[in-house]
């Protein structure tokens, strides 16, 4: 049992069916280098899989990069895959793509088909969110809608509009990932979590960054929070934990608490 609500990919949660999910970024610049990432990563047998677009040398080059999504999907024998571009507003790598090139992008991938989330940052103009949410609909593709600030942490009322602005906006999840300064900018993230868990007709996904925050990769499942983010081959954010430790502590924390209930 367990407070929040599942991720589900085709009506099913991704994976073993945990609750957090675990979902693992890829960070490859290179066709090479990704697909020797993807290897590394299915052998620890995450939930789910990141491609973080935004690093990928080719990702100017539509063909290639739904080419791309395609082999990665192949190589990932059946762990779905969440497409990202992380903006450099919000702590992605620099692309020489701009909103609109962006837009179009997340439009052909999603009728690709080779991927089975897209995550897109609420920030983004009104007009861009319809219309990667319509794609996303068109074909079946999950929609999450993303607020990372990588300087400090919001209040706990302000990270709650943020969830609740994700629903407002047509989000299959909510995500937000803010960066503490102290301890109580942590407990921050988890009561807000533990709200908008509780209010919100969707599954919300948070965290703290850094050393700190990695208080709430480990524990934020317990507060609602239905995914997180570990290390399979490479860091994508600061204070990422290596699968190995987030599936041992998990197991300990779920075990322990099952037992409570």
């Amino acid at each position: 049992m367990h407070i929040g609500k599942p991720i589900l990919i085709n009506g099913s949660p991704p994976g073993s069916g945990r609750f957090p999910c675990i979902c693992t970024p890829l960070v490859g610049r290179t066709r090479e280098l990704l697909l020797a990432e993807v290897a590394a990563v299915v052998a620890k047998q995450p939930d789910l899989l990141e491609w973080r677009v935004d690093y990928f040398q080719e990702i100017g080059n539509q063909e290639a990069v739904i080419a791309m999504a395609g082999e990665i999907r192949q190589a990932a024998t059946g762990i779905p895959l969440l497409f990202t571009r992380r903006s450099t507003r919000e702590g992605g790598e620099p692309t020489p793509l701009g909103e609109e090139q962006v837009v179009a992008l997340i439009t052909a991938v999603c009728a690709s088909r080779t991927v089975e989330m897209v995550d897109f940052e609420m920030n983004s103009d009104t007009t861009h969110i319809a219309r990667v949410r319509a794609a996303s609909q068109a074909n079946g593709i999950g929609l999450v809608l993303s607020f990372h600030n990588f300087h400090s942490t919001p209040s706990q009322e302000i990270l709650s509009q943020r969830f609740a602005q994700a629903q407002r906006l047509g989000a299959d999840v909510a995500k937000i990932a803010v960066m503490p300064e102290r301890l109580e900018d942590v407990l921050c993230v988890l009561a807000a979590t533990l709200e908008s868990s509780q209010t919100l007709d969707i599954p919300i996904v948070s965290m703290s960054m850094g050393g700190l925050g990695s208080l709430t990769r480990l524990f934020g499942g317990a507060f609602g929070s239905a995914m997180t983010f570990a290390v399979g081959a490479s860091i994508s954010a600061p204070g990422q934990i290596p699968i190995e430790d987030m599936n041992t502590v998990l197991g300990i924390l779920q075990k322990s608490m099952g037992k409570g209930r």
